[in-house]
């Protein structure tokens, strides 16, 4: 049986190697039938902490790896780079006096 792929987007990365995913569908109301928006969120595994949030993503079922994730990123942006979160945390931070802000 082939596993299911899902389309959505990543909402939050704060976790490491996982990322939480939003997948919207539409579904048609039974009564007055006018269709809705429902949407879902997944954990999925990120080995490579590479998305982040608002990247559209899609994400593939796989065996469990943990309590809550059964769900593992096989697509993403081009853009999305291996290591991009850790990249952005090890930039080194500026002073007080060194912001440039005001003038």
């Amino acid at each position: 049986m082939p596993k299911r792929i899902l389309q959505g987007v990543v909402v939050s990365a704060a976790c490491d190697k996982t990322v939480i995913v939003r997948v919207e569908r539409r579904v048609m109301h039974p009564l007055y039938k006018k269709f809705v928006s429902r949407s879902k969120k997944y954990a999925a595994h990120d080995d490579e902490n590479r998305y982040r949030a608002g990247d559209a993503v899609r994400i593939e079922e796989s065996r469990p790896l943990s309590k809550r994730k059964h769900w593992v990123v096989v697509a993403g942006p081009g853009d999305a780079a291996p290591g991009r979160r850790a990249a952005a945390a090890a930039a080194p931070v500026p002073a007080d006096g060194e912001a440039g802000g005001a003038a």
